[in-house]
């Protein structure tokens, strides 16, 4: 069935009969979603690796890092970036009712985990190295045709413009912990999400020139 769409990403669930599941059910399968990720991850190194001769992309080893590090095949002692794969499977249908003042829709929304974009924020001041968020957006109806994955990503830089501008926290939303979210005595599920608008993206994964 067609889909209204009201501008670009942002469509009327209102209208929509195949509306995605907005209530909480309280069950978080971190692990599951951990598994999901690295697939994900997988499957964009290997597209890196193909499209880019000099370059070469791997699961990095450093602790608190982004998932993914690309260096030069001809300089491999600096990272030329790093990306971070985040899978979004799951709308915030509520976030006009959560969140009133993000002036954010359903349709266009996508989250991150806040600690973990603050944490890249640091890398990047740290580092002065490009670092990328992206990602894959399954499962919203209005968004991908035939259920096909899409990907969206943008560099730290433009987030934490985005994210200094919102003074006021507007956009900043906690849960509450769910069946789940505790493995092994450790509390491991996201419980405060940062939020975006996918018009704020830009589709595709990045585009790394060959050094």
């Amino acid at each position: 069935m067609s889909h209204i769409q009201l501008a670009p990403n942002i469509y009327d669930c209102s209208s929509c009969q195949t509306r995605c599941d907005g209530k909480s059910i309280g069950v978080y399968d971190f692990e599951k979603d951990v598994n999901f990720s690295e697939a994900i991850e997988e499957q964009v190194i290997k597209q890196i690796n193909k499209s880019n001769p000099n370059l070469f992309a791997f699961k990095t080893k450093k602790n608190g890092y982004p998932d993914i590090e690309i260096i030069s095949k001809t300089s491999i002692d600096k990272p030329v970036c790093y990306i971070e794969i985040k899978v979004q499977s799951r709308t915030f249908m509520s976030v006009e009712k959560l969140l009133p003042n993000s002036n954010l829709k359903p349709s266009e929304t996508i989250a991150l985990n806040l600690s973990d974009l603050e944490r890249y924020f640091e890398i990047y001041e740290k580092e002065k190295t490009d670092l990328y968020i992206v990602w894959c957006l399954k499962n919203r109806n209005c968004i991908n045709n035939q259920n096909t994955d899409l990907y969206f990503h943008q560099n730290i830089i433009d987030l934490k413009k985005i994210r200094l501008n919102d003074t006021t926290n507007y956009r900043k939303f906690k849960r509450a912990t769910g069946i789940g979210d505790i493995i092994n005595g450790e509390h491991k599920g996201v419980l405060v999400n940062y939020h975006f608008s996918l018009n704020e993206l830009i589709q595709g994964i990045p585009t790394i020139p060959n050094q």
